[in-house]
């Protein structure tokens, strides 16, 4: 689905909306909010980049399944930040953010490694 859209030329942005729940929050707003002001700035330079430079592909965008996209910023607090998106009718909502975790596998410990 995310390549399926395209803008036609009266229109240089495709309009951003964050997910909303049923009582009217917006937990990716709320989340942003909770970051530092420097990686909100990325966050945001990343997304006007998708908003305005559609259709774009890595390494800033990857596609996921079932029509998801994610957006991947690489933040001043050497932290990874993704964005779960999708479109809906021609507008790019955001569904979902998280600050991303190690993928290395914590080192296991065993009581006999220790001698116990």
């Amino acid at each position: 689905m995310l390549e399926l859209l395209r803008r036609d030329e009266q229109s240089p942005e495709i309009p951003v909306r964050f997910y909303r729940t049923e009582a009217g929050t917006a937990p990716v707003l709320d989340w942003l909010r909770g970051l530092g002001k420097d990686d909100r700035h990325t966050i945001g330079l990343d997304l006007m980049r998708v908003q305005f430079g559609w259709p774009i592909g890595r390494p800033l965008v990857r596609s996921l399944k079932d029509g998801l996209g994610e957006v991947r910023s690489s933040l001043p607090s050497q932290r990874i930040a993704r964005l779960i998106l999708c479109f809906h009718g021609q507008m790019l909502v955001v569904l979902h953010g998280f600050i991303k975790k190690t993928q290395k596998r914590p080192r296991m410990t065993w009581p006999w490694q220790n001698g116990e």
